[in-house]
């Protein structure tokens, strides 16, 4: 049994910090926060803690099985965090999810990503593995294809991370980037609590991680979608043309782009989450107001790109560029195009050859 001063000093760490998160989660909604980032007090909730649903419904794991991942959850503390590969808010938290796995995995804590695609490619567990092994991800994944799990928890938002104590109940919630240190130190109350309970008696380690934290540029273009489904509603593409669906497009691209739109030029086929290059060359051009920018793209195609009509400058090219400041893409995946430099208001043109598929641009 726990006993109660440090149930309670754990029930009320947890509590302050949730406070803490869901005002600042709310203030990122309002500030104009992208898909991902905003609160909106769904999910899991009401008047007390609810037990964390069963990850049913699993299309697939990685660094464990069904089995394993069963048998390791009894009776830890869990932190659930649910992202895909090609959301950069999600790429953002994971160093930070991995450096709170390598802390606190032996007193207790388990880790464990449920993958939930938001693009057909993502659903390859082939694609995902690369993507586990590229950011050095050691705990457990799970495949949420048919999501299943994103719906047993309620949730409608990349990332999203829910930490649940040792006897199942999730404790704390939080969607979007940042929060690490209130989520840190809930990981720490829960911890201590479990040790208790178990007559451990060793706190977790004192002390934050204490990773820099991405900061995004304020007024930024908001993500951008190529697709004719996702951006119902929501359309920044501004050829007169406009969406056709199901149809191979010949746009035209003016001299002088509005900001944040983005304008296609040549021949593309209009499909329900992305555009695909219809001919040997095609361009992108888009007016962005960020300091980082980056591409969800798939095929196999070789992009110029510039910034204000000049190859990217070496302080602002993105670590998926080649020294020349060409992007390579191969296969499907998120690209960094820009990374650095100040924030400002740019036109990027992007010129391609060979087979390309554009799914998003997203900004920070």
């Amino acid at each position: 049994m726990v006993g109660p001063e440090t149930k309670t000093a754990a029930a009320m760490a947890v509590a302050i910090a949730a406070v803490v998160v869901a005002a600042g989660a709310w203030l990122q909604q309002l500030d104009g926060a992208p898909p991902g980032e905003g609160w909106d007090g769904g999910g899991i909730g009401g008047p007390g803690p609810s037990a964390a649903p069963p990850l049913s419904g699993a299309s697939g794991y990685i660094n464990t099985s069904a089995g394993d991942l069963a048998s390791r959850m009894e009776g830890r503390v869990v932190l659930y965090d649910i992202w895909t590969y090609s959301c950069v808010n999600c790429v953002r938290t994971l160093p930070h999810i991995s450096a709170w796995d390598a802390k606190y995995a032996d007193r207790g804590l388990l880790v464990v990503g449920v993958h939930t695609p938001e693009f057909e490619f993502e659903k390859d567990i082939g694609n995902v593995a690369r993507a586990v092994e590229k950011h050095g991800i050691g705990y457990p994944v799970v495949l949420d294809n048919d999501r299943e799990i994103w719906d047993s928890f309620g949730n409608r938002y990349w990332p999203r991370k829910y930490v649940a104590d040792h006897e199942g109940y999730i404790r704390y919630d939080h969607i979007g980037e940042g929060a690490y240190a209130e989520t840190e130190r809930v990981i720490q109350a829960l911890l201590s609590e479990r040790a208790e309970a178990l007559g451990e008696g060793a706190a977790a380690p004192g002390g934050l991680v204490g990773l820099e934290e991405f900061q995004h540029t304020r007024s930024r273009t908001p993500e951008l979608y190529l697709g004719y489904q996702l951006a119902a509603g929501r359309s920044h593409l501004g050829n007169a043309e406009g969406f056709r669906p199901g149809q191979v497009v010949t746009y035209s691209a003016p001299d002088s782009p509005r900001p944040h739109a983005f304008y296609m030029d040549g021949r593309w086929e209009n499909l329900a989450d992305h555009m695909r290059m219809d001919s040997a060359e095609g361009r992108i051009v888009l007016h962005y107001s960020a300091k980082q920018v980056n591409i969800v793209a798939a095929g196999e195609a070789d992009v110029a790109v510039t910034v204000d009509g000049d190859p990217v400058p070496g302080g602002m090219a993105g670590s998926d560029l080649d020294g020349g400041g060409a992007l390579r893409v191969r296969g499907p995946g998120l690209y960094n195009v820009v990374e650095g430099g100040s924030a400002g208001q740019h036109v990027m043109e992007l010129r391609a050859s060979g087979d390309l598929e554009v799914y998003t641009f997203t900004f920070g």
